[in-house]
């Protein structure tokens, strides 16, 4: 039981800042709350809980804009404002339908993009995407605002290279225009309200017939969401049409898709655990991968 909890309403960044620079024992930032509501009703980390920072009211966090190829994205975005932009549908489809995916419409109406960031899971469904998109978090804090490489964030299970003084501002992102179609397929229990056992997202280029940039990332296939560093090397400069994949009646080099499926094999270390084992996880990710890369490799160059 949590017998009280100083909570402080911010309503600007300055509010924020403000109280962050005293670093209260047991600071929470509370933004849509819908991982801190579920995990405070489950009792987890309750006896760590001393002070909750609202951030919800801060308009400084609400941003949705697009300049120069690149979207910028507040940290308060919330699944719904995905799904529903313009912007987002022009230049980065992809977020917008795997905000369809992230629980029902009471969560994608109060969840936010900076909320699943900040919480760390494997298992947030942006993750993978953010990754494979390189994205670029702005976080900032009294002692001023300074980016971080998405592939930099996520250090440890449900750990971020956020200092006890910052807050993630906003997350910037290039269009598909200037980095490349992004494409991602989930993998789950069920086709709704279901957390992922596996979700790959791939990043690429086409020129001249075969895929450059190539960018992937993976969830719930370790501690942190990832990128594939060895899938991307091993895809580099290839193309897998789709009659290439396993089980195709012509296959164009079997080899190839192959070694990338070998590639990612060796990047990722899943578990097992309720919702997979690790088996499958490396199975099926494999075969989604061959699925993404054929799909991009069909985009018109």
């Amino acid at each position: 039981m949590i017998s009280q909890v100083e909570v402080t309403s911010a309503r600007s960044l300055a509010e924020c800042y403000a109280l962050l620079a005293q670093r209260p024992a047991g600071l929470r930032v509370l933004a849509g709350g819908t991982d801190l509501m579920v995990q405070l009703t489950a009792g987890i980390g309750v006896e760590r809980l001393g002070h909750a920072l609202d951030i919800w009211r801060v308009p400084e966090l609400r941003q949705l804009s697009f300049e120069n190829g690149t979207l910028r994205l507040g940290a308060l975005t919330t699944y719904a404002e995905l799904i529903e932009s313009p912007l987002i549908a022009t230049h980065a489809p992809a977020l917008a339908a795997v905000s369809r995916e992230i629980g029902a419409w009471a969560i994608q109406n109060r969840g936010t993009l900076g909320g699943n960031v900040c919480n760390a899971s494997p298992a947030g469904d942006s993750l993978p995407l953010l990754l494979a998109a390189q994205a670029v978090f702005v976080v900032g804090g009294p002692r001023g605002e300074r980016q971080i490489p998405s592939s930099e964030f996520f250090v440890g299970y449900r750990k971020t290279a956020l200092g006890a003084d910052e807050l993630l501002l906003r997350i910037e992102v290039e269009s598909d225009e200037q980095a490349g179609r992004m494409v991602y397929r989930k993998v789950g229990t069920r086709r709704a309200q279901s957390i992922s056992k596996t979700l790959l997202a791939v990043r690429a280029q086409m020129r001249q017939g075969v895929l450059h940039r190539v960018r992937i990332a993976a969830g719930c296939l370790g501690p942190v969401p990832m990128r594939c560093y060895a899938a991307e090397a091993a895809a580099e400069g290839k193309r897998f049409e789709p009659r290439s994949l396993p089980g195709a009646r012509a296959p164009v080099d079997a080899s190839e898709v192959a070694a990338v499926q070998a590639a990612l094999d060796a990047d990722v270390k899943p578990i097992d655990d309720i919702r997979s084992t690790a088996h499958y996880r490396r199975r099926v990710s494999g075969n989604v991968l061959a699925q993404l890369l054929a799909e991009l490799s069909g985009t018109t160059a």
